[in-house]
């Protein structure tokens, strides 16, 4: 197969034919796949070739190693970008044992392969399936939030870890964004607070194309983010070409100088370049058709027939210039943190830890119990005493709330705020920022520690992308939510959560845990903290439940499957079960006595992690809720959706069917039926249904 035309092929330098190899390779992948978006890839093909092949701190051959510079595709619709240089920079493979495979990471085939189904290169970039992926992006101004994650994650590490003489970690985070992620409000809340903290340590580059899917930006949006960025506290640069290496490279240097804010740098693109359609909605958003493909090649001086050509030396030389930097400064950071390991010995070991996944041993000792106490608390208290009473021992756990941490107690007692200039701090104020705050944490767990979020429940619909996006890249965050029902009371109904349980639930690889008193809370942080691959959703009271006495009913450790037998008829065949979570279940107990001392079987389940009780085996399952047993009554102050799978159309819930409304909570719970004596009542009805 000929080589490109060196003659016609503008400068002819082998930095411009390894950017048109990056352009090409996304044209092809994405003709062939009929589907994706080559417009930014092209566009942007010298911004990322630049930024890998002189700056980027990375070792093609370690690609998880700790102190790595950080790159996000925030714009993951031209993920063929990234796929393209993860290929001609010769990643390695790593398997999920962080194992290395021998293979690489994204190979000429696996470019073939775009878009195809199981292939490492899916239409937008996916953490855990490709290596040197740092992050699942695709939804606008995600990716950004994450970077602002990692940001911080990097400050933390530093500020805990480095010692004098021992600077384990510094590196950089490198963001490449677009026009969408800037309408998305997510990177604003974002941006804010990267500039507040004054992350220095994080750069976004910007490609102002001008172009979305509608078509020119001006239809939408024509303000001047540069000046927007200014506002937050970033130092602001322009690059008037995105062709222009130089002056991008200046401008990344420039950024690395900079010791008090992070930077924003503005590189002007014209979407599709070299394309006869440049500029066109079918450059950014479908294949070119094989005619443009052909004339763009011609304009590159490239073999207009010629697909999936890497021309000889090209990958080379990438990987080159990558590793020759990445490989030493790897090599010398391995060889800081031996003898890093012989001063600092306790620290080393936590550091291990958190490259393995793993917390700190030990801390389970530091969960407290709880006395039975008819008064109890609301769980967004017990809540706050175990995050305390565990925090201690788990350095790497942080975390805050979106201005509302007196209200989730979620404020880690004696402990510094993480601000500029206090970067030890274990408490985080996100401020009003429920959306940022969730993308946020992601990048935090995508760098070794264990974050947690909180707001109240109703805001989950805020940050409804990030908590998603956490179960599919399977990042074990802890978000908080407190106020959890129509409990909210006078706050009324845009505050009282009614569907948001069952959306919560309804999200594949969440657990969503509804504990039902301060023991339940306890074990369900517990659950939360040990799962590695799965994110949790905590939903907490503001009222007191009451706590259960447990050496008369079931251990709360029964939580860790899901639901367990709380209170039973006593060796005999139950006549009903009741069902209950959350704060209700304390009130599910007090009309289980009444029915007992009335002569009924009674059976009560706790039930405050679907997710977890539908991992159990069958005859766990069945032992719970005995398929014979019909007569069942679930009782939650949330909507009824999805209750049916476990009360079946013979049983029934009391639940909620309408929004909430304004009164004290003893008023709310008379209304809408959330009484012993209603509990009661439906209970015999539906035992008279079942005879």
């Amino acid at each position: 197969m000929s080589e490109p035309d060196q003659r016609i092929h503008e400068d002819g330098s082998p930095d411009r034919l390894a950017i048109d190899t990056i352009r090409t390779l996304a044209m092809d992948a994405v003709q062939k796949a009929n589907s994706g978006h080559p417009g930014t890839p092209m566009a942007l093909a010298p911004v990322v070739h630049t930024l890998w092949s002189r700056f980027l701190r990375y070792d093609p051959a370690a690609p998880d190693w700790p102190n790595r510079d950080r790159f996000v595709l925030s714009v993951g619709h031209a993920s063929m970008l990234l796929y393209a240089v993860l290929h001609l920079a010769g990643v390695r493979e790593i398997d999920a044992d962080g194992q290395p495979t021998g293979k690489p990471a994204v190979s000429l085939d696996d470019i073939q392969q775009f878009r195809q189904l199981s292939s490492k290169t899916p239409g937008h970039p996916e953490y855990r399936m490709t290596t040197g992926v740092e992050t699942t992006t695709g939804p606008l101004g995600q990716g950004c939030g994450n970077s602002v994650g990692m940001a911080i994650a990097e400050r933390a590490l530093a500020a805990r870890y480095n010692r004098d003489g021992f600077d384990l970690f510094d590196h950089d985070v490198y963001v490449l964004c677009g026009d969408g992620d800037m309408m998305e409000g997510v990177s604003g809340e974002a941006a804010s607070i990267a500039g507040h903290l004054k992350l220095s340590n994080l750069c976004w580059i910007y490609d102002s194309n001008h172009i979305s899917i509608e078509g020119s930006t001006d239809l939408a949006f024509d303000e001047d983010v540069g000046q927007r960025f200014q506002a937050y506290g970033w130092n602001v640069l322009h690059v008037d070409d995105a062709n222009d290496t130089e002056a991008l490279a200046e401008a990344i240097a420039t950024f690395r100088a900079t010791s008090d804010a992070p930077t924003f740098i503005v590189v002007h693109s014209v979407i599709g370049w070299g394309s006869p359609r440049a500029g066109s909605e079918k450059a950014h958003g479908e294949a070119l058709g094989e005619d443009n493909v052909r004339a763009t090649k011609q304009a590159y001086g490239w073999p207009e027939d010629a697909q999936f050509l890497v021309p000889e030396g090209v990958a080379e030389r990438f990987s080159a210039a990558l590793a020759d930097r990445g490989r030493p400064a790897r090599e010398a950071w391995e060889a800081l943190f031996a003898r890093y390991r012989e001063t600092y010995r306790q620290e080393a070991a936590e550091i291990d830890e958190l490259r393995r996944g793993k917390l700190h041993s030990g801390w389970q000792q530091a969960l407290p119990s709880f006395d039975a106490d008819p008064k109890g608390l609301a769980s967004r208290d017990s809540s706050g005493k175990v995050i305390n009473a565990v925090s201690p021992h788990l350095p790497a756990l942080l975390g805050g709330a979106a201005d509302l941490s007196p209200s989730t107690k979620t404020d880690i007692k004696g402990a510094n705020s993480f601000e500029a200039n206090e970067y030890g701090g274990k408490n985080l104020h996100f401020g009003v920022r429920e959306h940022a705050m969730g993308s946020i944490a992601n990048g935090m767990a995508l760098s070794y520690l264990r974050p947690y979020t909180a707001t109240f429940l109703v805001f989950a619909d805020y940050m409804r992308a990030p908590i998603r996006l956490a179960a599919i890249m399977e990042l074990p965050v802890v978000f908080v939510f407190t106020h959890d029902s129509i409990g909210v009371g006078e706050d009324g109904p845009t505050h009282q959560p009614i569907e948001h349980l069952a959306t919560l639930r309804a999200t594949p690889g969440l657990d969503t845990i509804r504990p039902g008193d301060a023991n339940e809370v306890a074990v369900a942080w517990k659950v939360a903290l040990e799962h590695s691959h799965e994110p949790t959703a905590l939903i907490l009271s503001r009222q007191a439940i009451p706590t259960l006495d447990r050496s008369k009913y079931a251990s709360a450790e029964g939580l860790e499957r899901g639901g367990y037998v709380l209170a039973d008829a006593e060796g005999r065949v139950p006549e009903v079960i009741l069902i209950g979570t959350g704060s209700e279940l304390p009130m599910v107990v007090d009309a289980h006595e009444r029915l007992t001392a009335e002569g009924v079987r009674s059976r009560v389940v706790s039930l405050p992690s679907w997710y977890l009780f539908e991992k159990q085996d069958r005859a766990y399952r069945e032992s719970v809720l005995p398929p014979a047993i019909t007569a069942r009554l679930a009782v939650e102050q949330a909507g009824s959706f999805g209750w049916d799978r476990y009360v079946t159309s013979d049983g029934g819930t009391i639940t909620m069917s309408t929004f909430g409304a304004s009164a004290p909570l003893a008023k709310l719970q008379e209304k809408y039926g959330f009484t012993v004596d209603n509990i009661v009542k439906m209970a015999r009805e539906l035992m008279e249904k079942a005879q």
